[in-house]
């Protein structure tokens, strides 16, 4: 899953996770995820089936404007989802007798307008996911390295786009061959030597700022040969991605000698992880898409 699609996130209702991906522009959220954060259902599913074939009975219109997307579930899969825009949300939930039902339109509205103000002014994104990040305790020169490799991993997957990359499935083939040419080891592989196994842990918050460095380093000059060379085959796009890792797997290598240490490292963030913050508490979301290195 790329980067540019960054685009699946969590935020947080009430202590309830409400999963959404970026689709035409616009978020659209897990209906069964808004379901159980109104109701505390113990099979929202359930609960939901239920409910669109009442609404579909009564001839309404609500069920139709529902797409089928995918969005990672409990065991890690991607997995097809009801879900809804804003707009769509607020009809389903006119159908949900619940007390939190005020509360979650507000909310709702809260976050709608937040996307619209950052279409408008990207930087306000980056001001917003900077300060989740100070808000979990992450030091400054940490998280100024992270914004950036957003910003050079968004370039990369945009220049994947014009060359006709369109298969999520092609994004991580291809994000695997720079990470294992840089690092020697896939994301998944990375993920599982730090000690990740969550599918909303993203690999490179648990990176340390060499990590993040070499990282950027590989997908920057990926981003060169591709615009240089403009390959339009998956083998041409692999070999490009191949060698752009190298490079960035030679510097590691002679970092790594000139330290004497190695750069690739088992911690985690949550070996160091302070007490959420308040701010984390109440918008808890998954920062612009890693995805592919998850």
């Amino acid at each position: 899953m790329s980067d540019s699609d960054e685009k699946k996130s969590l935020v947080v209702f009430q202590n309830q996770r409400i999963r959404r991906v970026m689709f035409n522009e616009e978020w659209f959220f897990s209906v069964v995820d808004v379901v159980r954060a109104l109701t505390a259902s113990t099979d929202a599913g359930a609960y939901w089936r239920k409910l669109k074939q009442r609404l579909t009975g009564e001839g309404s219109q609500v069920v139709t404007i529902c797409h089928g997307l995918k969005l990672p579930a409990p065991d890690g899969k991607m997995r097809t989802t009801d879900c809804a825009n804003v707009k769509g949300l607020f009809r389903i939930i006119q159908s949900i007798p619940s007390p939190k039902a005020e509360p979650f339109k507000q909310w709702l509205a809260q976050v709608g307008y937040d996307r619209v103000l950052e279409i408008e002014n990207p930087e306000l994104a980056q001001e917003r996911m900077k300060e989740l990040y100070e808000q979990k305790g992450y030091p400054k020169d940490w998280i100024d390295k992270r914004l950036r490799g957003i910003a050079i991993r968004q370039n990369l997957t945009d220049e994947w786009k014009e060359r006709g990359i369109t298969e999520d499935r092609d994004f991580a083939i291809l994000t695997a061959e720079i990470s294992k040419a840089a690092f020697g080891m896939t994301p998944s592989a990375y993920k599982a030597y730090k000690g990740l196994d969550l599918p909303n842990q993203n690999l490179r918050d648990h990176m340390t700022d060499l990590e993040l460095i070499f990282t950027m380093l590989g997908e920057r000059v990926t981003t060169e040969l591709s615009r240089q060379e403009k390959p339009t085959t998956m083998p041409g796009h692999k070999s490009v991605a191949r060698r752009g890792g190298r490079v960035a797997g030679n510097a590691r290598k002679e970092t790594e000698k000139e330290l004497g240490r190695s750069i690739i490292s088992s911690e985690n963030y949550l070996q160091q992880k302070p007490a959420p913050g308040r701010l984390e508490q109440q918008n808890l979301q998954s920062r612009p898409s890693d995805d592919s290195n998850k």
